[in-house]
């Protein structure tokens, strides 16, 4: 394996998201983030402030979501939950288009929403999720090229919300719309290391997972055994 679990650890979005999860959820999830010092959480709006609590000590960056899941609120409300989601500490943005005028062709209209969340963000970089599950490759495109035409710091795949997520083919395909100063985000059933693996090879750099500790002490398993095998020839 070439890469170290400090390199995995720094490319993961912890994603403590699930709609029945408890104050306590949260802080172990916190928890999680910090011991391993993954790249960020990507929390609740709700779960902002106590996120920013938890994690002021360490080096674990603050996430969450805006018009998540369906992306079908209305421009003014994601504009505002990204300001308050800024005022509270947060530090990342995950955004979810309009997936409705995707599919209807009103690429302009997802375009400009995708400005006014960036404007919004103050600086804070910003990933704009496309809901790939409900898009054509043709669609998948434009929506890539629209993200990084408004400014867009991230594409990503999912919201781990719809019938499916990331797959290889939705991410090679994305990595080759967008330039390289616009990164890749996987999201959605990315469970295993072999997969997290798989899909850094096609180009994505920053994963959404709950399965961080499996992800991670997974690689750390292996590197002992990697060790013990040199180490016994």
């Amino acid at each position: 394996m070439d890469f170290t679990v400090a390199q995995i650890a720094k490319m993961i979005d912890h994603s403590i998201l699930r709609p029945e999860f408890t104050a306590e959820d949260v802080r172990a999830g916190c928890a999680i983030a910090a011991k391993y010092e993954v790249a960020a959480v990507c929390v609740r709006p709700c779960d902002v402030s106590l996120a920013v609590q938890l994690l002021r000590n360490s080096s674990v960056e603050v996430g969450t979501v805006v018009g998540f899941p369906h992306g079908d609120t209305h421009t003014v409300i994601k504009v505002a939950e990204t300001e308050l989601a800024i005022a509270q500490g947060a530090t990342e943005i995950d955004m979810v288009i309009n997936v409705g005028w995707l599919r209807s062709g009103h690429i302009d209209a997802v375009e400009r929403e995708i400005v006014a969340v960036i404007a919004a963000a103050a600086g804070a970089p910003v990933k704009v999720i496309l809901e790939n599950a409900y898009l054509t490759n043709e669609q998948k495109l434009a929506a890539c090229w629209a993200a990084e035409r408004a400014g867009a710091a991230f594409v990503k795949s999912s919201t781990g919300f719809a019938p499916t997520g990331a797959t290889i083919d939705d991410l090679a395909l994305m990595r080759s719309a967008v330039s390289a100063k616009v990164r890749v985000k996987a999201s959605g059933g990315v469970r295993s290391l072999d997969q997290l693996v798989a899909m850094a090879a096609v180009g994505v750099t920053r994963f959404g997972s709950s399965a961080t500790e499996e992800i991670l002490e997974d690689l750390a398993r292996r590197t002992r055994i990697e060790l013990a095998h040199l180490e016994a020839a």
